[in-house]
C-alpha cells in the first residue's frame, strides 16, 4: 500500500468529528441502525453500540441494552472489556521502546522469558506479528477447563505463559503464522522488565494520559466501572446456556486482552493508532504499517494480513477483540478516511453467512453492507 502518511501534525478532523451527521443522508443512517438492530437480534445479543466516523459526518448508534437484565440503553460511555483491541496498544508500546532504543525488534524472547519453544530464535518482532510458532495458551483444554471451572482466579502472565512451557512449537519461525495470546502475554512481560514499571502505569503513562483517555485502564481488579456494559458468555457452560461474565478475571488475558475503555476513548485511540499522532514518531508509524505479513499461506493474500499489533482486512486496517462477555471491533479504510467503532456486551458466536461469527464482527460487516449501499 501507499505510505499511510502518518506525519500529519495531528489527525484528521473526521477522526474526531462524532456529533455532526451532516453529509449523512437519512437513507444511510437508517441503514446503520437496521444494520444493528437485525444483527442483535440474529445473534441474540443483549446490546450494541457503534460509531461511523467519515469526511462526511458521523453516526453513533445503539441497540438493546447495557446488559441481559437491565432496561438502560447502551451509552458511549459506558465502560466496556475491549479483549485483544488491547494488542494494538501492547504493540504501541513495544515500537515506542524500540523507537528509544531501550529493545530492539531482533531481540528473541529467551533474552527476557526463558523456557518458550523456539525461545532461542523468537524474536520481539516475531511474536508482535504472530510469525513466531509459540502456541497459544488459551487453545489448550486443560487451561479452559480450570478457568472456567473457577473464573475469579487471578492468573499471574507467568503462570499463563507457563501452560504452553513444555509444548512443541506450532512451527518454525516465519514459516508459518497462528494467532497467539501468548505471543502477546510475553511482550507484555518484556515490557515491565525493560521499563521497570507495572504494566497498568506503563498503559497509563505511555498511552492513556497522553491522548486523555480519561475513562480508560489496565485493570488492577476484576471489577469494571459504573456505568458498565454487562457481559454474557456461554464459555465454559452447557449448550444453550449462557451466564454473566461482568466481572470474570480480566488476568486470564493480560496484555493480549486485558484493557477496559469506552467507545469515546476508543474513538481517540482509533485517531492515534491509524495516524501515529500522540505515540509514535512517524518512521515508526510507517515502519508498522509496512510489517503486515502478505505472504504466509493459507490466510493471507496482497489485500489481508496481519502485521505488530495491527490486521488489514481488505483495506480495512485495525483489529477485533474477544474476552468472556465482550467483543469490539475498531478498523479504518484509508481510501475512503472512515473508522468504524463496535462494542457488544457478548462474545457468544452464532451462524452468518460464511459461518460462525462473533457479536462485534458481525455488526462491523453489516455497518460495512450498510455503507456500500447506494
Amino acid at each position: 500500500m501507499p505510505p499511510v502518511t502518518p506525519s500529519d501534525p495531528t489527525p484528521s478532523s473526521a477522526f474526531f468529528n462524532t456529533t455532526s451527521t451532516a453529509g449523512l443522508d437519512p437513507q444511510t443512517t437508517s441503514a446503520f441502525q437496521q444494520a444493528l438492530d437485525d444483527t442483535r437480534s440474529a445473534g441474540q445479543f443483549p446490546g450494541v453500540i457503534a460509531r461511523v466516523v467519515s469526511p462526511r459526518g458521523s453516526w453513533t448508534g445503539t441497540s438493546g441494552t447495557r446488559g441481559k437484565s437491565e432496561s438502560e440503553q447502551p451509552s458511549a460511555t459506558d465502560a466496556t472489556r475491549i479483549g485483544s483491541l488491547t494488542k494494538t496498544m501492547t504493540a504501541t508500546i513495544l515500537l515506542q521502546l524500540a523507537a528509544e532504543k531501550k529493545l530492539s525488534l531482533t531481540e528473541t524472547i529467551d533474552k527476557y522469558v526463558p523456557g518458550m519453544p523456539h525461545g532461542s530464535t523468537a524474536t520481539l518482532r516475531w511474536l508482535a506479528d504472530m510469525s513466531s510458532g509459540i502456541p497459544s495458551y488459551t487453545a489448550d483444554a486443560g487451561w479452559q477447563q480450570q478457568v472456567f471451572s473457577n473464573p475469579d482466579k487471578a492468573w499471574t502472565p507467568q503462570e499463563l505463559v507457563d501452560v504452553v512451557k513444555d509444548k512443541p512449537a506450532d512451527f518454525e519461525p516465519l514459516h508459518g503464522w497462528a494467532y497467539s495470546n501468548t505471543n502477546y502475554v510475553l511482550l507484555g512481560m518484556v515490557i515491565e522488565q525493560v521499563t521497570g514499571e507495572n504494566i497498568a502505569d506503563v498503559f497509563q503513562a505511555r498511552l492513556f494520559d497522553p491522548l486523555g483517555m480519561t475513562h480508560s485502564v489496565f485493570p488492577t481488579t476484576s471489577q469494571i466501572p459504573t456505568p458498565h456494559l454487562s457481559g454474557i458468555t456461554d464459555q465454559g457452560m452447557p449448550a444453550g446456556q449462557r451466564t454473566d461474565a461482568t466481572n470474570f478475571s480480566p488476568t486470564i488475558a493480560f496484555t493480549a486482552g486485558e484493557v477496559i475503555s469506552t467507545l469515546e476513548d476508543l474513538t481517540t485511540w482509533g485517531a492515534a493508532l491509524f495516524t501515529g499522532t500522540g505515540i509514535l514518531e512517524p518512521a515508526t508509524q510507517q515502519e508498522r504499517h509496512d510489517s503486515i505479513i502478505r505472504d504466509i499461506p493459507p490466510s493471507y493474500s496482497d489485500t489481508a494480513g496481519y502485521g505488530i499489533g495491527i490486521g488489514d482486512k481488505d483495506g480495512w486496517w485495525g483489529h477485533d477483540g474477544a474476552i468472556p462477555g465482550y467483543t469490539t471491533s475498531l478498523f479504518h479504510n484509508y481510501t475512503s478516511g472512515t473508522t468504524v467503532i463496535v462494542v457488544v456486551n457478548s462474545d457468544v458466536t452464532f451462524d452468518g453467512a460464511a459461518g460462525p461469527v462473533g457479536p462485534a464482527p458481525a455488526v462491523f460487516a453489516a455497518l460495512l453492507g450498510a455503507l456500500a449501499e447506494p
